[in-house]
């Protein structure tokens, strides 16, 4: 196995090519210092002054000046075209923590295929952020601490079943699948919130004010 592009003790703010602005960037980099573009998201970094430690993808997207002014070093091509820029990215960085800016918010089927790659690199502790929510692939147990009266969604990307503590409408016995149960609009009832999942391909969505809980929630995660 070949090792990772990016290989830090720290958080990653991985940018992508979809809308964001400063306050969004540094929002991210105040948890994840760190910052690395997927093809076209260097653009969006050089534009806020920033200059991405690496930029990684097939490049399609990424501007003749962006290359221009981006070290030669920093710039990693993968020119297969059989995964997106995110899948790319993701499995060429080593951190602890990887948040995902530019990658909601923008065209619908970049929306589905960031998901899509949350549940397949489930693994890495990836978070992606949106203009309103953040998500993430659930693991296998998981305790978020909240506040009553939160929104927690639950977006099944492949057949799972669980249980809840903690939300006003309990997942225990549900089949949940994409085509079929879904969980979204539930609410939090308690300070602490239990998700266990008998399989992988859940995805949880919430506030993005709630961003630290995840944070949190995923490090301890087992």
């Amino acid at each position: 196995m070949k090792p990772a592009i990016v290989q830090t003790v720290h958080g990653v703010t991985l940018a992508g090519g979809g809308p964001f602005g400063r306050r969004d960037l540094a929002f991210c980099l105040r948890r994840a210092p760190v910052t690395v573009a997927a093809d076209g998201g260097a653009d969006q970094l050089l534009r806020l002054g920033v200059m991405p430690e690496a930029v990684i993808g097939d490049f399609d997207s990424l501007s003749a000046a962006a290359r221009e002014k981006i070290p030669q070093a920093r710039q990693h091509l993968m020119p297969e075209q059989a995964t997106t820029d995110f899948d790319k990215a993701l499995r060429s960085i080593s951190s602890p923590l990887i948040l995902a800016l530019g990658f909601a918010g923008a065209r619908l089927d970049h929306g589905l295929a960031a998901m899509n790659t949350l549940v397949m690199r489930g693994a890495q502790r990836c978070i992606l952020v949106g203009p309103q929510d953040v998500a993430f692939a659930a693991p296998a147990r998981l305790e978020l601490a909240l506040a009553a009266g939160d929104p927690l969604s639950l977006f099944p990307m492949a057949r799972v079943s669980g249980r809840s503590a903690g939300l006003e409408w309990p997942i225990t016995g549900i089949d949940f699948a994409p085509d079929g149960a879904i969980g979204t609009s539930n609410r939090v009832v308690a300070r602490k919130v239990v998700l266990e999942f008998d399989a992988p391909g859940m995805l949880v969505i919430l506030p993005r004010r709630r961003l630290d809980a995840a944070i949190r929630a995923l490090s301890a995660a087992v």
